[in-house]
């Protein structure tokens, strides 16, 4: 005869972590435009105010961009240089390549944020803090490393694309330069958000091109950023890094995955334009009264 342990005797249930953020805050509710454009807004300032904060010194930053260089050669990673050789060596293929990298970043992330937020509203607030944290691990990074690019070490034989070509409009133009902070190269935050549109979209989407567009997207902004020596490898490898610890951040402070819908969130529906609300629990006893 097997003996159940009731009363004091019990060992204690091991009590479920329920995320840092309190639970008013966690409970399903549908984001407000104009809420999330002022988070967008403080976001924005904030990037702003830590790139003006971050040191500009050109010494260290260049020290760091031929470590990197240096550990590269070590593990073999010498054909960086060849590809950026072959894109500079085509010059439609070097200016499509620049403006997708000067515009595509910001113009993806904002159409993927958008879609999330009108599409898939029930998984937007967790994507929306997985991206600001990885973009705040980002700025962490500039910060503590700053890294010059490889397009700044011509010592090492890469060719900057866009002063080759006479790119208007570029990140790396001496016009806009001016407002960027040139010494942000590790982590790569254009690998970072990419590799966040990719996960949002093949999480998310419902077609199967889309989902595969979704892959597809990282992959190509890892050529382009490669492709004009805008970034190393390992700057790639540091913007995954960042994103994982942005989504690892989103969940600790929600205790869910970020594209897992809160309990008390409705369900994806059949149609793109309709959610359904999420079905009542009907117990056994309830069932059995149910004529």
């Amino acid at each position: 005869m097997t003996r159940t342990l009731t009363g004091p005797s019990a060992p204690p249930r091991r009590r479920r972590f329920d995320g840092l953020l309190p639970h008013r805050l966690l409970r399903w509710r549908r984001p407000v435009w104009w809420q999330e454009i002022a988070i967008v807004a403080f976001g924005y300032w904030l990037y702003t105010l830590g790139r003006n904060a971050i040191p500009q010194q050109a010494t260290i930053a260049l020290g760091h961009g031929r470590s990197i260089q240096q550990l590269q050669d070590r593990l073999h990673l010498g054909w960086e240089l060849s590809f950026n050789h072959f894109v500079a060596g085509t010059e439609w293929l070097a200016q499509v390549m620049d403006y997708y990298y000067a515009t595509l970043h910001f113009l993806v992330t904002l159409a993927v944020m958008i879609w999330l937020f009108a599409r898939r509203p029930h998984v937007y607030r967790g994507a929306r803090t997985a991206l600001v944290a990885t973009t705040l691990f980002g700025l962490l990074g500039f910060y503590l490393y700053p890294t010059a690019p490889p397009r700044m070490l011509p010592q090492y034989g890469y060719v900057d694309t866009v002063i080759k070509f006479h790119t208007w409009g570029s990140l790396a133009d001496p016009g806009v330069a001016a407002h960027s902070n040139q010494f942000a190269a590790m982590p790569s935050l254009h690998i970072a958000w990419a590799l966040w549109c990719g996960i949002a979209i093949h999480s998310c989407a419902r077609r199967r091109w889309v989902r595969r567009l979704g892959v597809a997207y990282p992959l190509a902004t890892l050529s382009v950023i490669i492709g004009t020596a805008n970034h190393f490898l390992l700057d790639a490898v540091g913007g995954a890094f960042i994103v994982a610890l942005g989504f690892a951040g989103q969940r600790l402070l929600s205790a869910h995955p970020a594209f897992v819908p809160p309990t008390d969130a409705p369900d994806f529906a059949l149609a793109d334009h309709e959610l359904l609300p999420a079905a009542p629990l009907v117990t056994a006893s309830e069932s059995a009264r149910t004529p």
